[in-house]
């Protein structure tokens, strides 16, 4: 860095670095999101301290279990484990009552997507799909919406409604890593190093995606979006603290991260070209060209090693690493038709549509 009369020149590295610093703001806390029914209407006053019932096994029994009332309930039950809100006591994480809730809510969820996953396939045949190159060649699939007639606004939805991941991104896969041991453990560990940017705060996966938002005109704030994300977003996000939750779930966890890296590189890959068509910045750009080359090389180290180890020492758990493959499928496909239904419609795929650029 140099200096002149004016002040110090920046190099366009710190000048990035302090813009993307101008556009975050920096809350006490994530806001609760507003209600959308009455289970998510029960859960947030208990969060606030009023005394409030919570729903029993009848009452979510009655409730759509991929519907914007479960997920977004269970979602900021999940976020006392990251996070949690501004203005809600810390130690609620570990509430009795609210556990409970959170249990009943879980066996809703993944009752129905044991029912909706097929049944019998082996690992091998789970990811058989994924593993051809390029994934979804047909065109269908929302990456080659956004690479082949994508516009900025269609962009800026989907990042908004991935943040509720990419910013704590890999967060919920670092809870298996004491689940495992050995060969599965090492690999694990080397490849969550690199997506927590291998010792560089500013190489974080996470932080690399706010840097992308800040590019698209977007708040940067973790947990921003959670109000306009529609369930099939927020089911997405649930599926990897469910599993990552519950130790008797971790070759799902497996089996989630391999579906992941599978199909990130070729993904990211048509995103990345998405960004550069659409002008959308550098910073846009580059979160996705990263995970071209790593992600290629992430994908041979969780099928071989991840899951060669961790099937090794407990084979048993093969079932659980498909189950957690295929039900990723099924969330993702639910997403995907929400996100392509609506942009082809020229329409939001958001519950509000965001403010416009200009006004961003």
């Amino acid at each position: 860095m140099t200096t002149s009369q004016e002040g110090p020149v920046l190099s366009p590295r710190e000048e990035r670095r302090r813009l993307v610093q101008s556009l975050r703001r920096r809350p006490a806390g994530t806001v609760l999101p507003q209600p959308r029914g009455a289970l998510s209407a029960s859960v947030i006053p208990a969060l606030q301290g009023a005394a409030h019932p919570l729903p029993g096994h009848a009452d979510v029994a009655r409730a759509d279990p991929y519907g914007e009332d479960l997920q977004l309930a269970l979602y900021i039950l999940y976020e006392m484990h990251y996070r949690g809100f501004e203005g809600v006591d810390d130690h609620l994480e570990w509430n009795a009552g609210l556990l409970g809730l959170r249990g009943i809510l879980e066996d809703r969820f993944l009752t129905a997507l044991r029912k909706d996953t097929p049944h019998g396939r082996s690992v091998d045949d789970a990811l058989a799909d994924l593993l051809v190159e390029p994934v979804g060649d047909d065109g269908t699939s929302v990456t080659h919406f956004l690479r082949n007639e994508g516009q900025l606004w269609h962009l800026r939805e989907y990042a908004a409604v991935r943040s509720l991941y990419h910013l704590k991104e890999a967060d919920p896969h670092a809870w298996v890593i004491p689940r495992l041991r050995g060969r599965a453990k090492a690999a694990m560990v080397a490849v969550e190093y690199d997506e927590f940017g291998a010792g560089h705060a500013e190489d974080i996966h996470a932080q690399l995606f706010a840097d992308l938002m800040a590019d698209l005109g977007l708040d940067t704030t973790y947990g921003h979006y959670v109000d306009v994300a529609p369930a099939e977003g927020l089911a997405t996000v649930n599926l990897m603290s469910l599993f990552g939750l519950h130790r008797v779930l971790r070759g799902a966890l497996v089996g989630h991260f391999a579906f992941v890296e599978v199909t990130s590189s070729p993904g990211s890959r048509r995103l990345a070209e998405a960004m550069r068509r659409t002008g959308a910045g550098p910073a846009a750009e580059r979160f996705y060209a990263e995970h071209v080359e790593a992600d290629a090389v992430h994908e041979q180290v969780v099928r071989h090693e991840v899951i060669g180890g961790l099937l090794a020492d407990e084979p048993a758990l093969a079932p659980d690493v498909a189950f957690g493959v295929e039900a990723t499928g099924v969330l993702e496909e639910r997403l995907g038709n929400r996100l392509l239904g609506a942009w082809r419609d020229n329409r939001t795929a958001l519950r509000t549509p965001l403010p416009d650029l200009s006004s961003s």
